[in-house]
């Protein structure tokens, strides 16, 4: 596997526990070996194919929650099945981006072509639907209850999937709409989880459903702080070319909430109104579209809504025991809160 940033240093994260940092770390370490483990093939072909985007780096955001959760319950009694719950996790989300890029028509993913711009759509799918069968093998080790929990959240996926690619309905909301899409999309598998790492860890249901909630917020936090990071960042640097949503006509809050207050009459929004139905690969023409989203109101309204579901997100964890793990996952809240500047 090619080296890259551990999530504390690929999400600017920063332990303040050096104990909790080490364990974390040891158990990222464990999850990516397994994660190689789990995607070896007899054809050499299927391992390369899995693996691919998979090596290409990633926050692995995902584990780090699981790992973070198990803080709570007595880890040590259950490291194995708390590395795999991150394991499984981390193989459903990877695979849900062989198939997101399909049918995005994606060229390039974390600065790497996608399996389907390097093969072809069908070896994309298909080594998709392969990682979705690895996590289903590794999840029934942890039990039938776990089981339910990971076809519930696949089930969320596909829907929210479906729902994003049908569209709006007529008379639908757009922006409800939309919030509804990332909850299940993105909110849903980071909401299991924070529910794996407390449950596998042998943490107290009630604390397992506070962490299940606070996972769901927090998720669908992340997920609207990247659409501000798509439009407020200067560079690339980030992770993420400015404007990459906008050109590819991905809508996201700051537009859809700009879209539904917009005066055509007033002649900064009738212009950027035009801009964003026109073609966007214009270099040009995104970048004043940039320019004119970053200084219109909407975008401060957007970033209220990430700070405010940050804020909910970390209410969410007074009913979790106090100590390192909730001192960082507190942590992660702020991280969340202004990941957009």
């Amino acid at each position: 596997m090619s080296p890259h940033p551990l999530p504390a240093e690929s999400l600017g994260f920063e332990f303040a526990d050096p104990a909790l940092e080490a364990r974390v770390r040891a158990g990222l370490e464990r999850v990516e070996q397994a994660l190689l483990d789990a995607t070896q093939s007899e054809a050499p072909f299927v391992t390369a194919a899995a693996q691919h985007v998979m090596v290409a780096g990633g926050k692995r955001f995902r584990p780090l929650l699981v790992l973070l959760a198990a803080e709570f319950g007595a880890a040590e009694v259950a490291v194995e099945e708390v590395v795999k719950a991150a394991v499984v996790v981390e193989l459903t989300h990877v695979a849900t981006l062989h198939h997101d890029d399909v049918m995005d028509e994606a060229a390039l993913r974390r600065g790497s072509a996608t399996a389907n711009a390097r093969w072809d759509n069908s070896v994309a799918i298909l080594s998709g639907d392969w990682l979705f069968a690895r996590a289903s093998d590794l999840v029934a080790d942890l039990g039938p209850e776990a089981v339910r929990i990971q076809a519930r959240t696949f089930s969320r996926l596909v829907e929210g999937q479906i729902r994003e690619t049908m569209g709006v309905g007529e008379g639908q909301d757009p922006l409800k709409h939309y919030l509804s899409v990332v909850a299940d999309k993105t909110g849903s598998l980071i909401a299991t989880s924070a529910l794996f790492g407390a449950r596998y860890a042998g943490a107290p249901e009630d604390v397992q459903e506070s962490l299940r909630a606070f996972g769901e917020e927090i998720g669908v936090a992340f997920q609207l702080a990247d659409d501000l990071l798509d439009i407020a960042s200067e560079s690339d640097q980030s992770g993420k070319t400015p404007g990459t949503d906008l050109r590819e006509g991905v809508p996201t809050l700051p537009v859809l909430i700009f879209r539904a207050q917009a005066d055509p009459t007033d002649p900064t929004d009738a212009r950027l109104l035009d801009l964003l139905d026109s073609d966007l690969s214009d270099g040009a023409r995104l970048a004043e579209t940039l320019d004119l989203l970053r200084a219109h109101p909407a975008f401060g309204q957007a970033e209220d809504d990430v700070r405010r579901r940050a804020a909910d997100a970390r209410k969410l964890l007074t009913t979790v025991p106090e100590g390192p793990g909730r001192e960082a996952l507190e942590t992660l809240c702020d991280l969340v809160a202004t990941r957009s500047v």
